[in-house]
């Protein structure tokens, strides 16, 4: 429906994998991750609610299936939203504040530190929140001015960036290990972008 899914398959296709677009709760059923990717969050979140997602994609992190959102997505994941408060699928400790980097013309590319890489890693902000405070047990996988822009927790990873608009996989790469390392119960798909346009037939599907 909205947010950069192309981009996110194209970066899983630099790294061997393909990607299915998941728009209905059957097309995740096959699964082992799910890219929640950026948009527009109180509309994603009006689309998980209407098409039966919102419970399916809590029960899906429940079984052990890789998340990952960004931006928007990681709206979707933060177990409390700001600015203004919003509903979410509370699936990763993590308050956020929507659109605290500005408004879409305040968009642009920075660099921040990343336990990804050795050196710094490119980060594209567009209408960014930011994470205003993590939970016990969250990780913080990179930073930028003292903030932090991708975490983790068990299978559940955010980022405030969008590292599917850059040449560096690392973010992904990380991503697939998150996947592998917490196996989903009776899952074939390995990886799905969600809410894409149309859904492309005849999808590579691997485990």
């Amino acid at each position: 429906m909205q947010g950069d899914f192309a981009a996110h398959a194209a970066r899983l296709r630099e790294l061997g994998v393909e990607s299915v677009e998941v728009r209905t709760v059957a097309a995740l059923e096959g699964c082992d991750g799910l890219i929640l990717p950026g948009g527009e969050s109180t509309t994603q979140l009006q689309f998980l609610q209407e098409e039966g997602l919102f419970d399916a994609v809590k029960k899906f992190a429940a079984d052990g299936g890789g998340l990952f959102g960004t931006c928007a997505g990681a709206i979707l994941l933060a177990t409390e939203v700001k600015n203004p408060a919003q509903a979410s699928l509370s699936l990763l400790d993590v308050t956020v504040l929507r659109n605290a980097y500005g408004r879409q013309m305040a968009s642009d590319v920075f660099f921040g530190s990343s336990k990804l890489t050795d050196g710094l890693m490119e980060m594209v902000f567009i209408r960014a929140p930011v994470i205003e405070s993590v939970g016990p047990g969250v990780e913080v996988l990179a930073e930028y001015a003292g903030k932090p822009v991708l975490v983790k927790k068990g299978n559940v990873m955010a980022a405030t960036f969008h590292p599917e608009l850059t040449q560096d996989t690392a973010v992904h790469r990380r991503f697939l290990e998150l996947v592998r390392a917490n196996p989903r119960k009776s899952a074939s798909v390995a990886i799905s972008s969600l809410m894409s346009a149309r859904r492309q037939r005849g999808a590579v599907r691997s485990s």
